[in-house]
Protein backbone atom coordinates (compact mmCIF):
# COMPACT_ATOMS: atom_id res chain seq x y z
CA UNK A 1 0.00 0.00 0.00
CA UNK A 2 2.94 2.08 0.55
CA UNK A 3 4.21 1.15 -2.67
CA UNK A 4 1.01 2.42 -4.25
CA UNK A 5 1.01 5.83 -3.07
CA UNK A 6 4.19 6.91 -3.05
CA UNK A 7 3.73 5.80 -6.70
CA UNK A 8 0.43 7.75 -7.08
CA UNK A 9 1.95 10.92 -5.52
CA UNK A 10 5.21 10.83 -8.13
CA UNK A 11 2.10 10.82 -10.59
CA UNK A 12 0.78 13.78 -9.10
CA UNK A 13 4.06 15.87 -9.20
CA UNK A 14 4.56 14.86 -12.81
CA UNK A 15 1.29 16.04 -13.82
CA UNK A 16 2.13 19.50 -12.29
CA UNK A 17 4.86 19.77 -13.74
CA UNK A 18 3.80 19.10 -17.24
CA UNK A 19 1.26 21.62 -17.01
CA UNK A 20 3.55 24.43 -15.32
CA UNK A 21 5.63 25.82 -17.97
CA UNK A 22 7.88 28.90 -19.27
CA UNK A 23 8.67 29.29 -23.07
CA UNK A 24 10.02 31.96 -25.15
CA UNK A 25 6.98 32.38 -27.93
CA UNK A 26 9.21 35.30 -30.23
CA UNK A 27 12.47 37.21 -30.03
CA UNK A 28 14.45 40.14 -32.09
CA UNK A 29 17.15 42.22 -32.14
CA UNK A 30 18.65 44.72 -34.21
CA UNK A 31 21.35 43.67 -36.40
CA UNK A 32 24.97 44.32 -34.72
CA UNK A 33 23.64 44.89 -31.57
CA UNK A 34 25.98 44.21 -28.57
CA UNK A 35 25.85 44.62 -24.97
CA UNK A 36 28.99 46.28 -23.26
CA UNK A 37 29.65 45.28 -19.64
CA UNK A 38 30.99 48.71 -18.89
CA UNK A 39 27.35 50.14 -19.70
CA UNK A 40 24.75 50.33 -17.10
CA UNK A 41 21.57 48.22 -17.26
CA UNK A 42 18.41 49.42 -15.22
CA UNK A 43 15.94 46.25 -15.24
CA UNK A 44 12.33 47.01 -14.21
CA UNK A 45 9.25 45.01 -14.74
CA UNK A 46 5.92 46.81 -15.60
CA UNK A 47 3.09 45.16 -13.40
CA UNK A 48 0.06 46.39 -10.87
CA UNK A 49 0.84 47.23 -7.89
CA UNK A 50 -0.55 44.45 -6.31
CA UNK A 51 1.73 42.24 -7.73
CA UNK A 52 5.09 43.82 -5.85
CA UNK A 53 6.24 40.47 -4.91
CA UNK A 54 6.63 39.79 -8.60
CA UNK A 55 8.12 42.71 -9.57
CA UNK A 56 10.91 42.29 -7.10
CA UNK A 57 11.31 39.04 -8.24
CA UNK A 58 11.24 39.61 -11.72
CA UNK A 59 13.72 42.33 -11.87
CA UNK A 60 15.98 40.77 -9.42
CA UNK A 61 15.98 37.31 -10.80
CA UNK A 62 17.23 38.64 -14.05
CA UNK A 63 19.76 41.16 -12.56
CA UNK A 64 21.11 38.46 -11.17
CA UNK A 65 21.78 36.41 -14.58
CA UNK A 66 22.49 39.17 -16.22
CA UNK A 67 25.31 40.05 -13.40
CA UNK A 68 26.61 36.26 -13.75
CA UNK A 69 27.23 37.12 -17.81
CA UNK A 70 29.76 39.63 -16.52
CA UNK A 71 27.04 42.68 -17.00
CA UNK A 72 26.66 46.26 -14.88
CA UNK A 73 22.24 45.38 -13.65
CA UNK A 74 20.60 47.10 -11.10
CA UNK A 75 17.08 46.20 -10.07
CA UNK A 76 14.96 49.97 -10.61
CA UNK A 77 12.68 48.75 -7.59
CA UNK A 78 15.87 48.02 -5.19
CA UNK A 79 17.01 51.43 -6.92
CA UNK A 80 14.26 53.81 -6.46
CA UNK A 81 11.40 51.26 -4.26
CA UNK A 82 7.93 51.31 -4.90
CA UNK A 83 7.70 54.41 -6.97
CA UNK A 84 4.62 55.23 -8.44
CA UNK A 85 5.79 56.53 -12.10
CA UNK A 86 7.71 53.14 -12.40
CA UNK A 87 5.07 50.64 -10.75
CA UNK A 88 2.17 51.80 -12.86
CA UNK A 89 2.70 50.32 -15.66
CA UNK A 90 3.50 53.43 -17.70
CA UNK A 91 6.85 52.50 -19.83
CA UNK A 92 7.28 55.59 -21.67
CA UNK A 93 7.30 57.62 -18.13
CA UNK A 94 9.79 55.06 -16.17
CA UNK A 95 12.29 55.82 -19.78
CA UNK A 96 11.57 59.54 -19.00
CA UNK A 97 12.74 59.35 -15.56
CA UNK A 98 16.18 58.03 -16.53
CA UNK A 99 17.15 60.37 -19.18
CA UNK A 100 20.18 62.46 -17.95
CA UNK A 101 21.30 59.67 -15.51
CA UNK A 102 24.10 56.94 -15.46
CA UNK A 103 21.98 54.67 -16.77
CA UNK A 104 22.80 53.43 -20.63
CA UNK A 105 20.23 51.20 -21.35
CA UNK A 106 16.66 50.04 -19.77
CA UNK A 107 15.06 46.63 -19.85
CA UNK A 108 11.45 46.46 -19.35
CA UNK A 109 9.97 43.43 -18.83
CA UNK A 110 5.97 44.65 -19.08
CA UNK A 111 3.62 42.18 -17.95
CA UNK A 112 0.67 42.04 -20.82
CA UNK A 113 -1.53 40.03 -20.14
CA UNK A 114 -2.83 37.80 -16.57
CA UNK A 115 -5.65 35.52 -17.59
CA UNK A 116 -7.04 32.05 -16.49
CA UNK A 117 -8.01 28.98 -19.04
CA UNK A 118 -10.60 26.35 -18.05
CA UNK A 119 -9.59 23.38 -20.18
CA UNK A 120 -10.67 19.55 -20.06
CA UNK A 121 -9.05 16.75 -18.98
CA UNK A 122 -10.13 13.19 -20.10
CA UNK A 123 -10.40 10.53 -17.50
CA UNK A 124 -8.62 7.18 -17.66
CA UNK A 125 -8.86 5.03 -20.23
CA UNK A 126 -8.83 7.74 -23.31
CA UNK A 127 -10.45 6.36 -26.46
CA UNK A 128 -11.35 2.70 -26.67
CA UNK A 129 -8.85 0.00 -28.30
CA UNK A 130 -10.56 -1.92 -30.76
CA UNK A 131 -7.94 -5.20 -30.67
CA UNK A 132 -10.04 -7.30 -28.36
CA UNK A 133 -12.42 -7.45 -26.22
CA UNK A 134 -10.65 -6.94 -22.63
CA UNK A 135 -8.37 -3.10 -23.80
CA UNK A 136 -11.82 -2.33 -25.39
CA UNK A 137 -13.50 -3.43 -21.73
CA UNK A 138 -10.78 -1.85 -20.20
CA UNK A 139 -10.87 1.34 -22.31
CA UNK A 140 -15.10 1.45 -21.57
CA UNK A 141 -15.18 1.23 -17.98
CA UNK A 142 -12.22 3.70 -17.05
CA UNK A 143 -14.25 6.41 -19.20
CA UNK A 144 -17.50 5.65 -17.75
CA UNK A 145 -16.65 5.48 -13.91
CA UNK A 146 -13.68 8.18 -14.38
CA UNK A 147 -14.80 10.45 -16.77
CA UNK A 148 -12.55 13.36 -16.76
CA UNK A 149 -12.41 16.66 -15.36
CA UNK A 150 -11.76 20.84 -15.88
CA UNK A 151 -8.98 22.56 -14.70
CA UNK A 152 -8.21 26.37 -14.76
CA UNK A 153 -4.95 27.49 -15.69
CA UNK A 154 -3.31 30.58 -15.23
CA UNK A 155 -1.52 31.70 -17.81
CA UNK A 156 1.15 34.66 -17.85
CA UNK A 157 2.38 37.01 -20.84
CA UNK A 158 5.22 38.89 -20.73
CA UNK A 159 6.82 41.51 -23.49
CA UNK A 160 10.62 42.41 -22.49
CA UNK A 161 12.14 45.58 -24.48
CA UNK A 162 15.79 46.19 -24.31
CA UNK A 163 15.86 50.21 -25.06
CA UNK A 164 19.65 51.95 -25.52
CA UNK A 165 18.87 55.25 -24.10
CA UNK A 166 22.01 57.30 -25.87
CA UNK A 167 21.05 55.67 -29.57
CA UNK A 168 17.25 56.56 -28.25
CA UNK A 169 16.49 53.23 -29.45
CA UNK A 170 15.14 49.68 -29.47
CA UNK A 171 17.47 47.23 -29.95
CA UNK A 172 16.17 43.92 -28.17
CA UNK A 173 12.57 42.35 -27.79
CA UNK A 174 11.37 38.88 -26.39
CA UNK A 175 7.97 37.27 -25.76
CA UNK A 176 7.16 34.76 -23.49
CA UNK A 177 4.18 32.60 -21.66
CA UNK A 178 4.46 31.24 -18.38
CA UNK A 179 1.79 28.77 -17.22
CA UNK A 180 0.54 28.25 -13.65
CA UNK A 181 3.60 29.48 -11.68
CA UNK A 182 4.02 27.59 -8.65
CA UNK A 183 5.65 30.98 -7.02
CA UNK A 184 6.90 34.41 -7.95
CA UNK A 185 10.10 33.37 -7.52
CA UNK A 186 10.03 30.04 -9.26
CA UNK A 187 8.08 32.40 -12.55
CA UNK A 188 11.14 34.85 -12.66
CA UNK A 189 13.63 32.00 -12.17
CA UNK A 190 12.95 30.80 -15.03
CA UNK A 191 12.31 33.61 -17.13
CA UNK A 192 15.37 35.48 -16.46
CA UNK A 193 17.03 31.92 -17.62
CA UNK A 194 14.96 31.73 -20.64
CA UNK A 195 15.76 35.65 -21.37
CA UNK A 196 19.52 35.41 -20.79
CA UNK A 197 19.95 32.19 -23.34
CA UNK A 198 17.74 33.86 -26.01
CA UNK A 199 20.08 36.97 -25.52
CA UNK A 200 23.07 34.62 -25.83
CA UNK A 201 21.33 32.88 -28.99
CA UNK A 202 20.87 36.28 -30.29
CA UNK A 203 24.41 37.23 -29.91
CA UNK A 204 23.51 40.43 -28.15
CA UNK A 205 25.76 39.08 -25.03
CA UNK A 206 28.57 36.51 -25.03
CA UNK A 207 28.68 32.89 -23.95
CA UNK A 208 30.88 32.49 -20.68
Amino acid sequence: MKRIGLFIMAIGLLSMAACTSTKLTSSWKTPDARLQEEKKIMVIALVPAKERTLRVQMESNLVSELRKEGYNAVSAYATYGPDDELGKGDEKAALRKFRNSDVDQVMTIAMVDKSRERTFVPGYGGYPYYGGFWPYYRGWYGRMYDPGYYQVNTKYQWDTNLYDLKEKKLIYNAQTDSVDPPTAYRQAYLFAKQIVKDMQKQQLIAKN
